[in-house]
């Protein structure tokens, strides 16, 4: 799953245990309802966070995780947590074929010209039909 939008928290790692840290964000959507959801990256993940900042547009590559819990007293709970692996610039679109000043795969190679030429009105005579 994916989600896009722009980092508005990007908080600092967190070492929950001696083999466990995690670095979360928050990500808010660009939607009529924009929403702002917390993603977290962990382990060796962490480190895909250093080549973002707040404010940035991204692209999150993500997994959801549940999980259940049972308190000293018996109690169930569940909860939900999305875990980010991939994160990317989210770079707007370019129109196919490039822009105006995309570069042209032929350069300035000159049409052919002369009798039966591409530059001629008139069709080759060679066809095989």
């Amino acid at each position: 799953m994916e989600l896009a939008g722009k980092i508005k928290v990007l908080f600092d790692t967190q070492n929950i245990s001696a083999k466990f840290r995690k670095r979360e964000l928050v990500l808010v959507t660009d939607e009529r309802y924009p929403q702002q959801i917390l993603v977290e990256f962990t382990q060796d993940k962490i480190s895909l966070l250093d080549r973002v900042s707040e404010g940035d547009e991204v692209r999150i590559q993500i997994d959801i995780r549940g999980r259940e819990w049972k308190s000293p007293r018996g109690d169930v709970k569940y909860f939900v947590s999305i875990q980010g692996w991939r994160i990317d610039p989210l770079v707007a679109d370019q129109p196919e074929g490039g822009g105006p000043d995309a570069p042209s795969d032929f350069g300035d190679v000159p049409l052919p010209d002369g009798p039966n030429g591409y530059g001629s009105s008139e069709p080759p005579d060679d066809i095989p039909f």
